[in-house]
């Protein structure tokens, strides 16, 4: 297959390339649009009009241009992935958008299929068919939205093959949320499914839901058996269903109801419904009373003990136990999961640190054989080399306390470790975005990031206090106009109103409405970089995995359809010591 050729070696070429071309290009990202006017970021970073850059990307795709324009252009300037080597703006566009797709994850050619890689995994001299349980009826999209229906589809076939190729049963799944993952693994797959999420809530529901999910399963073969036409009937007991169906949409958006859980960066609230991924709150240990934790421990005890009496014992099918933790790669498992054996570890879609701390667990703990991690939230991640952060960073709105470097998110490989490498806050937050839905029309909000860059203009202007550490928060969502807007900011920020009058709000808009197509312009170049920033993430975690001497075998994948799910990569990694993957 493509990926037994992409060595640590080979991956560490791609890295350089990528590196290479954010050294130029990374600026645009960390760029902060509310400072959009306030210090000039177009003619900063810019040498076009914007028209050319939004017609350059429609165009994007459309056509290629011949090799010889990008030999120095035949005059004295010299150009890098479309930057002036002298002035270091961007003064070629299409060359920047050529380049932006050569640098991404598609462009480098590192990524496998899915399909690919169940081909892989199935490939031995006995392979045997996937073992699904016998007359096991668990249809998704009967109980959850068409995205994480997607999810839990495609993952689960690659975990119950990891777990499969590995021969273990024992499936752990960090950051397990509501627990559709863990539950179909266990119905589908006969499992043994241990879901492990920081939050009390999530855990208590995913049990109730996971309980509604095997009435639901069992009725539903009751009913194929007695029944064998294509039309199902809907069971006794399907109301219950009501429950186990998401609140959500189909398409996930940012809790933006609590000023403090929204991004301090508005171009992510400006973002249409799906562009960014959900985050989930997670409370390290460190932070919990003495008494809290012991509540917990004695919970996850209780839950089992009742989970098997109830069930019968395994045999009985009960193959999903929710627990709850806050899990770091230091924690014992086996502290957590007193039946623990030879594992699968898993994590969709978890957040920040989350992901990686469940790289560095497959690696530390002898027991955890195959890993399959698909990671989001990267503007949650802590960089060790951020020069910015002063021994701190910021999470949900809140000023944390740096780990320590052994810890941090990113870097995580030894190589990039060793060049001291960091994104930035900002570009981290680009990363989070996702061009294929941008480029299917479901755009960006840009009224909402005009209004908050024109307000750091007025806070400027008039009040010494514009780099005030409260934040304005999502109050576009209820504003009627720019005027409206601002008086609601200038209460957020607690800030005299008298100075202002509606006349003089209205004048900077009208002042700068006119050049609300340069930050279009400048956003959507953002866009271009998200898979650029997203890929040197996740090839960093793919040479992680390549150092280590016990992995034998360790890719990226591509899992799910971009535009269903936008973070659609997984890291998958198999410990199977004299065991070669074709």
């Amino acid at each position: 297959m493509a990926s037994s050729m992409n060595s640590l070696e080979t991956i560490q070429k791609k890295i350089d390339a990528v590196k290479l071309f954010l050294s130029v290009s990374l600026s645009i990202a960390n760029a902060h649009t509310v400072d959009f006017y306030t210090c000039d970021v177009w003619d900063q970073f810019m040498a076009v009009p914007p028209v050319e850059v939004l017609t350059e990307i429609t165009l994007n795709g459309d056509h290629k241009r011949a090799p010889e324009h990008y030999l120095n252009h035949g005059n004295a300037k010299k150009i890098t992935f479309g930057f002036c080597d002298d002035s270091k703006r961007l003064v070629d566009v299409a060359e920047f958008l050529e380049a932006a797709y050569a640098h991404s994850l598609p462009g480098l050619g590192v990524c496998v299929g899915r399909t690919e890689l169940l081909q892989s995994l199935r490939h031995t001299d006995n392979a045997q068919p996937l073992e699904e349980v016998p007359g096991a009826v668990v249809e998704s999209d009967e109980f959850m939205n068409s995205k994480k229906s997607h999810e839990v589809q495609a993952m689960s076939e690659v975990v119950a093959s990891l777990a499969q190729r590995c021969r273990v049963k024992q499936v752990i799944d960090v950051g397990s949320g509501k627990g559709y993952l863990c539950s179909f693994l266990s119905l589908r797959y006969g499992l043994q499914v241990y879901g492990i999420d920081s939050s009390s809530v999530n855990t208590h529901g995913a049990q109730e839901r996971n309980r509604k999910l095997k009435k639901y399963s069992r009725a539903y073969q009751r009913h194929s058996k007695a029944n064998r036409t294509p039309t199902v009937v809907p069971p006794s007991g399907q109301e219950d269903l009501e429950d186990i169906a998401p609140e959500d949409n189909s398409l996930p958006e940012l809790d933006q109801s609590d000023p403090a859980s929204a991004p301090e960066e508005p171009f992510l609230s400006a973002l249409c419904v799906g562009m960014v991924e959900p985050t989930s709150p997670r409370v390290p240990p460190s932070e919990l009373s003495l008494e809290e934790r012991e509540r917990r421990k004695r919970e996850n005890l209780d839950r089992k003990a009742r989970s098997w009496v109830n069930s019968g014992g395994m045999g009985s099918g009960m193959l999903y136990s929710p627990l709850t933790s806050y899990v770091t790669a230091e924690t014992e498992l086996k502290e957590i999961i007193g039946e623990l054996e030879d594992a699968v570890m898993v994590g969709l879609h978890t957040c920040g640190d989350l992901a990686p701390s469940t790289l560095r667990m497959f690696v530390a703990k002898r027991e955890l054989l195959s890993v399959c991690s698909v990671g989001c939230c990267y503007h949650l991640l802590s960089e060790e080399f951020d020069p910015t952060r002063q021994g701190h960073y910021m999470a949900r709105g809140e000023r944390k306390e740096c780990p320590s470097s052994s810890v941090c998110g990113f870097p995580l490989s030894g190589y990039l470790r060793e060049q001291s490498w960091f994104c930035g806050r900002n570009a981290r937050m680009s990363a989070c975005l996702a061009l294929e839905r941008v480029s299917k029309g479901q755009g960006i909000q840009m009224e909402s990031l005009f209004y908050r860059a024109v307000l750091h203009v007025i806070l400027r202007d008039h009040y010494s206090s514009f780099k005030s550490e409260k934040r304005v928060g999502n109050v576009y969502s209820k504003a009627t106009s720019f005027v409206d807007y601002v008086w609601r900011a200038l209460r957020r920020l607690e800030l005299d109103g008298s100075k202002l009058s509606d006349g003089v709000i209205q004048g900077y808009h009208d002042t700068y409405r006119p050049r609300m197509v340069e930050m279009e312009a400048f956003n959507m170049l953002k866009v271009t970089l998200a898979p650029c920033i997203e890929g040197l993430i996740l090839l960093d975690r793919l040479c992680y995995l390549k150092e280590q001497e016990d992995v034998a075998f360790s890719t990226l994948v591509q899992l799910f359809d971009p535009l269903l799910s936008p973070r659609c990569y997984g890291v998958v990694g198999v410990k199977a010591p004299g065991t070669e993957l074709s």
